[in-house]
């Protein structure tokens, strides 16, 4: 989401961590996800000391499909949720997943208040949000586009910003900074759905959003039918999975190898094109 850095996601400082954090007892869902194994203490976790024992818990923003969102079960799956459950198994614990705002993610509050262990929320990692938050290797390589409504005529975002278009982005994402840098004052929306919902509803021409989340988007035949992607936006952004500042080591660690053993031996592309029906590299 790239929020901004996400597909995805604002800028954090630390007083604004130190405030969010302390109004988060009232925040956040909790919804078990994932298989693993449940062992007796947060230290018995291959040494992890973790936040509610037998137990990774993970921060997110639902929904940001294809990387975190409710299935017709109701279940939390995704490409995010399937990368966070290799580390999960490694450390034999089951994966419980927190449904939370994701400006309390990206400014690091919510793994310095220890409502979770790691966030994994579409997130691009940024010199600003790593002030207060500790990223994991990147595990996915993000850009933008824009999905506008059929008949605009518009390529680009000087075409938006020419023909008067009314522009949404998803607020605290670094779409949203990509397109304020770029001259343009777009309307803000709370979450990724209401983003789209504001498009369909003709309160936007434009948006702006992750590329695989447009795409995604774009699979559905009510979008298909209305709505088109008129431009990818190369940023440079990368995802990275999000622990606190001080960083337990063993998690962060873990967490490091398994994605480095996934991509060496063909699981992260198998999840990768679970998720978004290519290989990585063939995105566009």
């Amino acid at each position: 989401m790239a929020l901004s850095p996400k597909g995805r996601r604002g800028y954090a400082a630390g007083a604004l961590a130190l405030t969010a954090a302390l109004a988060l007892a009232a925040c956040g869902s909790e919804s078990g996800s994932s298989s693993g194994t449940t062992s007796a203490s947060a230290s018995a976790a291959g040494g992890a000391q973790l936040v509610q024992p037998g137990k990774l818990t993970v921060c997110t923003n639902i929904p940001y499909e294809p990387f975190q969102f409710k299935d017709d079960s109701g279940k939390i799956v995704g490409f995010d949720v399937d990368i966070v459950d290799l580390a999960a198994k490694k450390l034999g614990v089951e994966q419980n997943i927190v449904d939370i705002d994701f400006a309390v993610i990206k400014s690091g509050a919510a793994m310095a208040a220890k409502k979770c262990d790691v966030a994994a929320a579409g997130m691009t990692i940024t010199p600003e949000r790593q002030q207060n938050i500790t990223f994991s290797d990147p595990y996915f390589d993000a850009t933008q586009a824009l999905l506008a409504k059929k008949g605009t005529g518009a390529k680009s975002l000087e075409d938006v910003k020419a023909k008067g278009l009314k522009l949404g982005a998803q607020a605290s994402t670094t779409g949203l900074d990509y397109v304020k840098k770029n001259g343009h004052n777009p309307t803000e929306y709370a979450d990724s759905s209401k983003e789209l919902l504001a498009l369909q509803a003709g309160q936007a021409d434009v948006i702006v959003q992750d590329l695989p989340v447009v795409l995604t988007w774009l699979k559905k035949p009510e979008v298909a039918a209305k709505f088109e992607m008129i431009a990818s936006l190369d940023t440079g952004e990368q995802y990275g999975i999000g622990l606190k500042k001080d960083a337990d080591p063993v998690l962060l660690k873990t967490i490091n190898e398994e994605l480095a053993k996934a991509k060496e031996d063909g699981t992260y592309e198998k999840i990768f094109v679970k998720w978004f029906g290519k290989k990585p590299g063939e995105l566009s």
